[in-house]
C-alpha cells in the first residue's frame, strides 16, 4: 500500500493535542484499521512543516521496530519527529541515542560501567529520605493553605532533580541548571515551558537541540568532568571523566543524554503515576493495604502513564511493516502510549489493574536502545510512592491536571491533591 492509497487516519502529530491527553481513542482507531499510518506533518507552533511519517501503534510493531536497527536507523535522521537542521545533524548523531551498532554497542558499555547497580542501590535510601522530607513540607504547607498541594511544582521536579544531580554529581548550587536545561529542550513545544522562543535570521525558531543552544550546557560539562579528574567522588560523571576510552566530545554528549533523559523520565513518570491512582481511589486504597504489591504496581502504572510518547526511526532500505510498504529514507515513529494499550497483548487494557502479569509494556523502550537507567527510574518510582502511600490516607485530585504540550514526552506540568 503506498501513500496515496492509505485511507485518511487520525491525526495523532499535533503536539497541541498531548496538552488536553493522550489521544487513546484515535490510537485504538489506528491500531485497528491502520497500524501503520501515514501522518501529515504540518508547521504548528512556529516550527516548519515537515515530509511526513509513518505513525506504528501495535504493540508486535513498535516492538519490531525497536528491536531491528539494521531495518530501522537511529543514526540517519535521529530520533525525534521533527527533522533537524542538515547542518546540525551530524552534531546530534554523536548522542548514544542516535547511533547505529556497533558503534551504539561501544558507547553503551562503555557508560554502563557508571551505571552500575551497585552504585544506583546506594541512592535508595537518600531517595527514601529525599521524598519523605520533599511530602512532609508539601503537605504542611497545604495544610497551612487551602488543603490542597500541587505534588508537581513541591514533590515530583525536585525529586527527579535531586537524585539525578546526586548520581551525576552535580553540586548543589548548579542543581537548577539541569531543570532549566531540561524544560529548554523538552518542553520547546509548550509556549510555558520554553519562554520565549530563541529565533535566527530568517524569525524561525532555533532547534534547542542545536549545538548553538547547547552551548552553555556541554561548556559547564567540560568544567565539571576537569573539576571530577581532580576531585574523584563516588558519581557517574566521576566515572567517565576518568573513562580513557572515551572522547571528549562523547562524555559532554553523555551529560547532555544523561541529565535530559535522566531527569525527564521521572519527572514525566512519577507525576503520571500519581495521577492514576488518585483517580483510582480503590486502587490506591489496596496498594496502601498492602494488598497489592509494589513491584508490579510500578510496573502497570509505567505502562498506564509511560514518560516518553515517541520515538523516531529511518528506513536504511525499502521495507513492509504490517502489509504496508515503507520506503528507503521514510520516517518510522512508534507509539509507545498506543503499543501499552494494544488488546492483542493486555487484557482490558482500559484498566488498571496493579497486579497485571505478564506486563511487557515498552515504556522505557526495546532493543538496543532500552532505556539504559530503567533501573535507577524504577528504584525512584518505588521509593516515592511507598512515601506517598505513607503519609497521604487518600489522595483526590483538587483540579484537572495540566499537561505538557508535546508529541515525545507524556508530561504532567502541575498535579494539585486534596490533602485530607
Amino acid at each position: 500500500m503506498s501513500v496515496r492509497e492509505t485511507p485518511v487516519a487520525p491525526d495523532v502529530f499535533d503536539p497541541r493535542r498531548y496538552g488536553i491527553g493522550v489521544p487513546h481513542d484515535d490510537y485504538r482507531v489506528l491500531r485497528d484499521r491502520h497500524p501503520v499510518a501515514w501522518q501529515e506533518e504540518p508547521e504548528v507552533l512556529g516550527w516548519p512543516a515537515g515530509p511526513g511519517f509513518w505513525a506504528v501503534t501495535r504493540h508486535a510493531d513498535v516492538v519490531r521496530v525497536l528491536k531491528d536497527g539494521t531495518t530501522y536507523s537511529s543514526y540517519t535522521g535521529a530520533t525525534q519527529i521533527r527533522d533537524p537542521d542538515p547542518a546540525d545533524l551530524p552534531f546530534i548523531r554523536r548522542m548514544m541515542l542516535n547511533q547505529d551498532p556497533p558503534r551504539h554497542g561501544r558507547l553503551r558499555r562503555l557508560v554502563s560501567r557508571a551505571f552500575t547497580p551497585g552504585r544506583i542501590e546506594r541512592f535508595a535510601s537518600a531517595a527514601r529520605e529525599r521524598a519523605a522530607t520533599l511530602l512532609a513540607g508539601a503537605l504542611a504547607a497545604a495544610r497551612e493553605g487551602d488543603g490542597t498541594v500541587d505534588l508537581v511544582t513541591a514533590v515530583t521536579d525536585e525529586y527527579a532533580l535531586l537524585n539525578l544531580a546526586d548520581l551525576l554529581g552535580v553540586p548543589e548550587s548548579d542543581r537548577g541548571l539541569l531543570l532549566h536545561w531540561t524544560q529548554r529542550v523538552i518542553g520547546y513545544q509548550d509556549p510555558d515551558e520554553a519562554g520565549t522562543p530563541v529565533l535566527d535570521a530568517a524569525g524561525r525558531p532555533v532547534d534547542p537541540r542545536s549545538p548553538a543552544m547547547l552551548a552553555d550546557m556541554f561548556a559547564y560539562a567540560r568544567q565539571l568532568a576537569a573539576y571530577k579528574r581532580r576531585h574523584p567522588a563516588d558519581d557517574v560523571l566521576t566515572t567517565l571523566a576518568h573513562e580513557s576510552e572515551l572522547a571528549p566530545a562523547e562524555l559532554e554528549m553523555f551529560f547532555f543524554l544523561l541529565t535530559i533523559a535522566g531527569n525527564d523520565t521521572v519527572r514525566s513518570a512519577a507525576p503520571g503515576g500519581l495521577l492514576a491512582l488518585a483517580e483510582h481511589p480503590a486502587d490506591y486504597a489496596a496498594l496502601r493495604a498492602g494488598a497489592v504489591g509494589l513491584p508490579s504496581a510500578v510496573e502497570e502504572l509505567l505502562r498506564w502513564h509511560p514518560p516518553v510518547l515517541t520515538f523516531r526511526r529511518t528506513a536504511a532500505q525499502d521495507t513492509e511493516l504490517a502489509g504496508t510498504r515503507i520506503r528507503a529514507g521514510d520516517k518510522v515513529v512508534v507509539f509507545h502510549a498506543s503499543a501499552n494499550r494494544d488488546e492483542r497483548v493486555f487484557a482490558d487494557p482500559g484498566r488498571l489493574d496493579l497486579a497485571r502479569s505478564p506486563n511487557p509494556h515498552v515504556s522505557f523502550g526495546d532493543g538496543p536502545h532500552v532505556c539504559l537507567g530503567a533501573h535507577f527510574a524504577r528504584l525512584q518510582l518505588r521509593q516515592l510512592y511507598e512515601e506517598v502511600l505513607r503519609a497521604l490516607p487518600q489522595a483526590r485530585p483538587a483540579a484537572p491536571p495540566a499537561r505538557l504540550v508535546s508529541n515525545f514526552i507524556n508530561g504532567i506540568k502541575s498535579l494539585r491533591i486534596q490533602v485530607t
